[in-house]
């Protein structure tokens, strides 16, 4: 720091030395907490790996397996065929970035299956290669999948290294023996199966979370190997630290392990030390522990959030770092009362949620997972069921941040070891989150009633006290709780789905079990249309419909709030999602569910539970607007209010209609003839207003209108922003039945990824630059370009409207480090080694195909000492990629050492004569013929000689 900034108090008056003080303060701070993130030891990295892969939408078929020489190399390490093996030409493979749902890129298909949202899935492949660093050699190198829908199989440089058998799970791959360094080429194969089904919901396809290459020094903090849960008794507040340590290395280490606990200003609070012995190629775990007195606490409406700094060090010299976010907060469940967090009664308002959104599928970027969690919270939710799956990362710490309690929830219900691998890394990963106060271990099993259903929760109950004794377990259960022996006997929480009529029953029968309803209602509504029209696929929007097995919201909510041994509930659901189009099939594509649509626009039971769930402020809300047609004048139009007051009073063109007390539950109602104008209402709490609600008839659309959730993003590349579209009529009133297509234009640092109208039976594109308004609404999406900065522009156009521009802001943001992007470049390393002659050979001599032993596999890069003679042949075979098999190509040998002389398809084409280490450039002529290269290598005896450096084609 340069001493022209610093700023001394005593050049100030007294009365400005608080100032100067706040200021050093918060500036110190502010360093602190730079220092803290990014004081990242060189020896750990973690880089984007979402940049730069290719991608081919079908299946590639490997090649049949015939003769001895290729099955036994068929049964080889490192010996992959097709498009897993490094040496494919995916030149004309289409080139993108992570995250990926090809689905959603796909038209809609009746023949499809609806529960995918009539998507066509099938099977994919990507590819990606890149070099790694000789300063990297020695270090532990780990891939990380953060999710791939839905099966996968990986393979690195050749070797099949991982099979993942869920779509929502995340893989961790130990590839450090498999690298390559320097100018050696590492590639991935990604081989992507979503013909597999998970679910019966919409799940996308492809590499649809964030993927990441991560560099640590041998001896480091294993993935998600911190675990650092505030925790209270006997009213002392600590944050008791396990840290699992794994050492790749060659040799035991002895280490130090250090932790800190840091406040939300950057400010370290306590700091606790330990040493730790950690054997080669094993793990340990150390124990520590941080007290701190009075912390300030995670509420729902002030999420607080510490951070905790664990190094390891080796010789006083940190060689590695981990930084975990936590939160001190303490969770209760009674069988009485319900949920207490920090020893204050709430009742759980949730909402359960698929993770599709519209325009982009489950290629959500992080941004609208805040997006879609504020609106949630804008609605009065505090609690978020993740249906029914592991969530992405991001979201989970969206919930931290803006304070919204989540039930996480496992997959797959099923105790093989597989299965029991995928719930303990779900606890792993997300044990540290504030946020989540409920694991779910399944949904709606038809074994929950059973004594097998009982054995296997009974098993994941006990695994996930294993690894996270703080919270409670949970079972959503669709019945049979009360089977002699079922599955309420052996979890924490008995979750309850869609059972209203059991809660007195179960509770009377049992009542020291704790209980919740883990999803309910399942209402159906259709956002803008007030008239239900079973032909045309509409339901009306006025909470009046349901499926068999639900209740409206306002029934359901009912039953829950005035049942204080219920601690809660959770809608299903909050928005509405592909896939599942009950009470429909095609063409409608996606669920009738949602308390929002797709785009996050809100149904009138956004206001229903509005008014029943928000304390801190006046709700009041009409349904449904007032722009009919003129035939509809003098018809009845039943009218909706939504508020959380205690009377209110409804006024047409001044003249009231009258006053109810309202109904917490129910909402109020009235039908009135139409006559254009206004339609007001206005609530009282205590006798006094407290809201004032206007909608007025509106005219023909004259204008669009675009209204951005944010003015500003982050010019990364990831940051997204939703745009709302309407249309206003010459008033400046928007036209809220306006259906009319409009095209968009995008100017500056930043791209369309993506868009919708929450329209469940639209078959427009997901993708491109047009959308029609429905029901006067539309979305676009846009992100930020990687390294933009400026103004983004999008210009929405109707014909016979006045178009609307809207810029945002993209600000400078620094580059997320990502792997670069290597072209892919045909790079010979299948070679075999002939043994060595006394004298010279045959360049060109036969070798039996059974023949696996006279000729060693050989790699180049590497020097062989001739021993027992002056001569050896190196041969290869290979086909030309396609643009060299159109215009032929170079065959570049670099540091060839020692006297040479080339052979291409048995004819002699070039010839070197020095031993001192030189490139060869072999030329061939365009064809599509497997070649064989054959390499006469001549040297002293004793001495060493041959391919020192890689073989490309250029």
């Amino acid at each position: 720091m340069r001493s022209s900034s610093v700023i001394s108090s005593e050049s100030y008056p007294a009365y400005n030395k608080k100032k100067v003080f706040k200021l050093l303060r918060l500036r110190f701070a502010f360093l602190i907490i730079v220092a803290i993130f990014f004081a990242q030891d060189s020896d750990a990295q973690r880089l984007s790996f979402d940049k730069g892969w290719s991608f081919h939408l079908g299946d590639v078929p490997f090649p049949v397996i015939t003769g001895h020489g290729m099955s036994y190399a068929n049964a080889k390490a490192g010996r992959a065929w097709g498009a897993a093996a490094p040496e494919f030409d995916d030149s004309d493979w289409r080139v993108l970035n992570l995250p990926h749902d090809w689905a959603v890129d796909q038209p809609f298909d009746s023949t499809a299956n609806l529960s995918q949202g009539y998507k066509q899935r099938g099977i994919g492949w990507y590819r990606r290669s890149f070099k790694i660093d000789n300063a990297d050699h020695g270090k532990y190198l780990e891939l990380q999948f953060d999710g791939i829908s839905t099966f996968c199989t990986i393979w690195v440089n050749g070797t099949l290294v991982h099979r993942n058998w869920c779509g929502y799970t995340s893989s961790y791959i130990d590839i450090t023996p498999f690298a390559k360094y320097g100018e050696e080429i590492n590639t991935i194969a990604v081989r992507v199966d979503a013909i597999a089904q998970e679910g019966w919901w919409y799940e996308g396809a492809g590499m649809y979370r964030h993927a990441w290459l991560v560099k640590r020094s041998p001896v480091h903090i294993v993935t998600d190997g911190v675990y650092a849960q505030p925790v209270k008794s006997n009213g002392l507040w600590g944050v008791p630290v396990e840290v699992t340590i794994e050492n790749s290395g060659k040799k035991e280490s002895s280490i130090e392990v250090e932790s800190t606990l840091i406040d939300p200003k950057g400010k370290e609070i306590v700091q606790s030390r330990v040493n730790a012995q950690a054997a080669s190629l094993d793990k340990t775990v150390a124990s520590l522990s941080l007290p701190i007195a009075n912390p300030q606490l995670w509420t729902l409406d002030k999420p607080t959030l510490y951070k905790v700094r664990t190094i390891l060090k080796q010789s006083g010299a940190g060689i590695d770092t981990l930084i975990t976010s936590c939160g001190f907060r303490t969770i209760r469940f009674t069988a009485d009362s319900g949920f207490y967090l920090n020893d204050k009664r709430v009742k759980l308002k949730g909402t359960c949620n698929h993770q599709d959104h519209a325009g982009i599928g489950v290629a959500v970027p992080n941004s609208i997972w805040d997006f879609r969690l504020k609106k949630l919270k804008e609605m009065g939710v505090n609690a978020y069921r993740c249906s029914h799956n592991p969530p992405a990362a991001e979201f989970l710490e969206a919930c931290d941040r803006i304070g919204i309690l989540v039930m996480d929830e496992n997959r797959n219900f099923n105790t093989s070891p597989e299965y029991m691998r995928q719930m303990e890394w779900m606890v792993r990963r997300d044990r540290n989150h504030p946020s989540i106060i409920l694991w779910s271990v399944f949904n709606e099993e038809p074994m929950a009633g059973s004594e097998n259903g009982y054995e296997m929760v009974r098993r994941m109950n006990a695994v996930v006290k294993k690894l996270d004794t703080t919270r409670y377990v949970t079972a959503a259960a669709s019945g049979g709780l009360f089977a002699p022996v079922n599955v309420s006997q052996a979890v924490d929480i008995v979750g309850f789905n869609y059972q209203v009529e059991n809660y007195d029953r179960f509770h009377k029968e049992n009542p020291t079990m704790k209980m919740i309803s883990s999803e309910d209602e399942s209402a159906l509504d259709t956002r803008g249309e007030y008239t239900s029209d079973l032909k045309k696929h509409f339901l009306a929007d006025y909470d009046s419909q349901t499926s068999d097995w639900g209740t409206t919201h306002r029934v359901g909510w009912k039953a829950i709030a005035e049942r204080p041994f219920i601690a809660g509930c959770f809608v299903w659901t909050g928005f509405d999602y592909r896939g599942e189009p009950q009470p429909f099939n095609w063409p409608t594509a996606s669920s009738s569910f949602g308390i929002m649509d797709m785009c996050g626009f809100p149904k009138t039971a956004f206001y229903i539970h509005q008014a029943q769930w928000v304390d801190d402020r006046p709700i009041l809300h009409l349904v449904p607007h007032w722009t009919w047609p003129v035939d509809s004048i003098g018809k009845k139009i039943k009218i909706m209010a939504m508020t959380n007051a205690d009377k209110v009073k409804l006024i047409l063109n001044g003249k009231e209609i009258g006053e109810q007390v309202v109904d917490k539950y129910e909402m109020n109602t009235w039908e009135i003839p139409y006559t254009p104008g206004r339609l007001e209402a206005i609530s009282y709490k205590n006798g006094k207003e407290v809201a004032h609600f206007v909608t007025e008839t509106a005219g023909k659309p004259v204008k669009l209108q675009l209204i951005p959730d944010r003015q500003t993003i982050k010019g990364e590349g990831w940051d997204a922003v939703p745009v709302t579209v309407r249309v206003l009529d010459a008033k400046g009133l928007p036209v809220e039945n306006a259906n009319l297509p409009v095209t968009f234009e995008v100017q500056g640092p930043g791209v369309i990824i993506g868009l919708g109208n929450g329209n469940a039976n639209s078959h427009e594109p997901d993708k491109g630059n047009q959308r029609s308004l429905y029901n006067g609404l539309a979305q676009v999406i846009l992100q930020s370009a990687e390294g933009g900065e400026g103004k983004l522009m999008l210009i929405a156009k109707s014909e016979g409207l006045v178009n609307d521009t809207v810029s945002i802001t993209v600000l400078r943001a620094p580059q997320i480090p990502f792997v670069p992007i290597q072209k892919q470049l045909q790079t010979l390393n299948n070679w075999r080694l002939s043994p060595f002659f006394s004298s010279r050979p045959d360049p060109n001599q036969k070798v039996t195909d059974f023949d696996q032993n006279s000729w060693a596999p050989v790699k180049p890069g590497t020097l062989q000492q001739f021993v027992g003679g002056s001569f050896a042949i190196y041969r290869t075979t290979f086909r030309p990629f396609k643009a060299q098999s159109i215009n032929g190509g170079t065959v570049i040998l670099k540091d060839v050492t020692g006297s040479a002389e080339v052979y291409l398809d048995e004819k002699l084409v070039k010839v070197k004569t020095s031993k001192t280490k030189a490139d060869i450039e072999v030329k061939f002529v365009p064809g599509n013929t497997e070649h064989q290269l054959n390499i006469l290598i001549k040297s002293s005896p004793d001495s060493k000689a041959g391919l020192a450096g890689t073989v490309i084609i250029d």
